[in-house]
């Protein structure tokens, strides 16, 4: 008897599917690239008209205190209490820009944008943070950098979020050929508050991110414990 050839799948809808694969990911990346635009756009509205009116009024509200008695106790008080309010609506505003786009990123570059991420993340949370970073600042592609900078928020995010940890290492490698950037903690690795917890859908828009930009992104259990998030890209992505 002579027994039927395996099946094979359909040439023609492997190549249509992967062409729909790739409009699907030129999409997101034309996507997120348009939302990097509008958060960058926020961000200076932000600084430009809620931060500059906030710095204002204190400096008002400076030169009033000045002309209360010393005597008039209660108006000095209430005039200190509004003085710590605005100051936190100040701070508040700050963060809300520096979540939406860092830009020490354009001014600075990668290497002093990570590098002050991490140090204002380590001051937050009271973790300590290290890098581990180019001696000299390196030139990527913009999306490149947006990209990376993304996956370090993204990591120290989870880890302060679910993790549990007390050490965090953000490590930047360049060898050449590809860029990979780590954020390794000492926390809870794979378990109910672990890994699984951790992939959620920024993590998954990341993935996509460095998939658009011919690379990848993993979150994988430690060696010694905690969890690992790596994001590698290629010199020259596939996509820009």
């Amino acid at each position: 008897m002579i027994e039927p050839a395996p099946h094979h799948p359909d040439a023609k809808l492997e190549r249509q599917a992967a062409a729909r694969i790739a409009e699907l990911t030129e999409l997101l990346g034309y996507l997120t690239a348009c939302w990097d635009d509008e958060r960058r756009q926020l961000a200076r509205q932000l600084h430009d008209t809620l931060g500059s009116s906030m710095t204002a009024l204190t400096m008002h509200l400076g030169l009033l205190t000045q002309h209360i008695p010393a005597e008039n106790v209660a108006m000095r008080e209430r005039s200190a209490q509004m003085k710590q309010l605005l100051g936190n609506i100040v701070e508040t505003n700050r963060k809300i820009q520096l979540a939406l786009w860092n830009d020490k990123l354009e001014f600075l570059g990668l290497k002093t944008a990570l590098g002050e991420l991490a140090a204002e993340h380590g001051r937050e949370h009271a973790l300590a943070v290290r890098t581990s970073l180019p001696d000299e600042e390196m030139a990527y592609l913009r999306a490149q950098d947006i990209a990376l900078l993304r996956c370090a928020e993204e990591g120290l995010r989870n880890v302060a979020k679910h993790a549990r940890a007390s050490e965090i290492d953000v490590i930047l490698d360049d060898d050449d050929e590809q860029v990979m950037l780590t954020v390794r903690d000492n926390g809870v690795g794979p378990g109910a508050d672990g890994i699984q917890s951790r992939n959620g859908h920024s993590l998954r828009l990341l993935r996509e991110r460095a998939r658009f930009l011919g690379g990848t992104l993993t979150l994988t259990a430690g060696a010694q414990g905690g969890a690992v998030l790596t994001m590698t890209l290629p010199k020259k992505p596939a996509a820009a």
